[in-house]
């Protein structure tokens, strides 16, 4: 009987995930590369459940020069001396919702086991002092450099970057343990930091500027993250048991999981990546579900998309420089930086004549994630809406767009706004999202030579132009997409392309009449 694989689902401690034979795809040639490169001071940004903390773990193995966990992987056949440095390893994901004097005892309690480790006493409470006297002790004692490790350095921060009043207390805090890096450089052997935001070198790593962000090198492109050839080479014969225990031909299968976690990029040119942590689960349970988006959406990213009043349609599509999303977080003018640092929006395309990178969502589950946190700015009862749209899927999967219109007229009829708004967009914004939780394909004002339609959904066998009317006929809304000659704007999709138009009533906020034209 063949043995069950074991998939590393929240596992990110690689000892543990290397001596319990766990799944792990290869990575230790890039853990070779950064310990031996011309920086000792690397950055990487990535978002979460990405596979910063199993990376960090990787390097905390290597430094201790642990060759029997490394046996048959890229970096055995590289590695040579095996050399055993003192690592000091600070896990910082747990200092979340925390105030100053929280967070102050929480470094603190990184320190302690340390300083025990070490026999070191502590004469000053100051968390950088300590730092400091922990780094000189433990090359002192063991007469080698030594290895620091940071993961998450901005876990602390990231649930009040939107707030004026706390950031910068906590800010300070973390500034200043980070702070003796700098001075320790003599006794420094290797420095590495993970986080999700990238927060500016002056008010954070203080004087350290010279750190090299890898976040954007093609290099690294794929070190954290599962590419296309990994997953069909290291984990071929788990594609083919997913495929059976999905029901599915092979190709169908590589088609969804495609579709549903590939697509990221962190720098250009870079292959797809797919999210290590839904791929992993997908094996895992036999199905596919939305995993990364499921295990939770950050507060802070849904306060800092009403701050700064993003509209549901504005969120993908973006042309911007680099310098635009891979930017200081507490310095930023609008989200971008933010959706890009947390994997809501990933690079998709790359002009070298005018240094424009093109940024959008990188896959369905975040597509469909992202739409059902942004519901509840529209309906008090979201539920509500969840059940229309499985019901709406099937109807226009079959072509009865009539059948899914007249649904969605009398659940939204029953349910409760969160406020009412008599302007156009608000609807229109409401309806995106409806349509986008179908799966299918949705985008708003789409541009045309003449015009913006308000709504274009592609389904498998059809297009439809969909304008919306407010207390106006659905008359008056067929008649502006044939006034537009929006028709033509879609004549070379490929589909037959049916016409709709919507007639929204404020009053009674629901669908009034429709119309359809195909």
């Amino acid at each position: 009987m063949e043995q069950q694989r074991l998939y590393p689902v929240g596992i990110q401690t690689f000892s543990e995930l290397i001596s319990k034979h766990y799944l792990y795809i290869d990575k230790t040639e890039y853990v070779y590369r950064m310990a031996n490169g011309a920086s000792k001071y690397l950055f990487l940004s990535r978002p979460r459940r990405f596979g910063k903390s199993l990376l960090t773990s990787t390097l905390h193995s290597y430094f201790e020069g642990r060759k029997d966990l490394f046996r048959g992987l890229a970096v055995d056949r590289l590695e040579t001396e095996w050399t055993e440095y003192p690592v000091l390893h600070f896990d910082m994901s747990l200092g979340k919702h925390l105030g100053r004097e929280q967070l102050e005892r929480y470094l603190s309690s990184q320190l302690e086991r340390y300083e025990e480790q070490y026999g070191l006493e502590v004469s000053m409470p100051d968390p950088n002092i300590r730092l400091a006297n922990l780094i000189r002790g433990a090359y002192g004692q063991t007469g080698r450099q030594v290895v620091v490790l940071i993961d998450e350095y901005d876990a602390p921060l990231l649930d009040v970057v939107h707030e004026e009043k706390d950031l910068p207390v906590l800010r300070n805090v973390v500034r200043n343990f980070y702070s003796p890096l700098k001075a320790c450089d003599p006794y420094l052997r290797f420095v590495f930091l993970t986080g999700i935001t990238k927060f500016s070198q002056l008010s954070i790593f203080s004087e350290l500027n010279n750190i090299q962000n890898i976040s954007m090198l093609s290099e690294y492109a794929a070190i954290c993250g599962i590419t296309q050839e990994e997953m069909e080479t290291q984990m071929n014969p788990d594609i083919d048991r997913l495929a059976a225990r999905m029901k599915l031909s092979r190709e169908e299968t590589l088609q969804q999981l495609k579709e549903n976690y590939d697509g990221y990029h962190f720098a250009w040119p870079s292959p797809d990546i797919y999210n290590p942590y839904s791929l992993l689960s997908a094996f895992n349970e036999g199905r596919l579900k939305s995993y990364w988006f499921g295990s939770g959406t950050p507060t802070y990213l849904v306060e800092m998309l009403n701050q700064y009043r993003v509209l549901p349609q504005e969120i993908g599509g973006r042309k911007c420089e680099s310098s635009d999303f891979d930017a200081p977080t507490e310095r930023m003018t609008d989200i971008t930086p933010l959706l890009y640092q947390s994997g809501y929006l990933t690079i998709k395309d790359y002009s070298s004549f005018s240094d424009l990178y093109l940024l959008d969502l990188p896959n369905k589950e975040v597509r469909i994630g992202l739409m059902k946190s942004l519901l509840v700015n529209y309906v008090q009862r979201p539920a509500q809406i969840n059940t229309l749209v499985g019901e709406m899927a099937e109807h226009i999967h079959f072509g009865r767009m009539d059948e899914a219109l007249r649904l969605m007229q009398s659940v939204l009829s029953t349910v409760p706004y969160c406020s009412h708004t008599h302007y156009e967009g608000h609807y229109q914004q409401m309806l995106y999202l409806v349509f986008t939780l179908l799966g299918n394909f949705a985008d708003v004002e789409v541009r045309t030579p003449s015009g913006r339609v308000d709504v274009v959904m592609r389904t498998h066998s059809t297009l439809y132009l969909i304008e919306l009317k407010l207390d106006k006929g659905a008359e008056a809304a067929l008649a502006q997409i044939d006034l537009k000659n929006y028709p033509e704007r879609f004549a070379l999709c490929g589909l037959p392309v049916v016409k709709v138009g919507i007639s929204f009533d404020s009053g009674k906020r629901t669908l009034k009449e429709w119309k359809i034209e195909g």
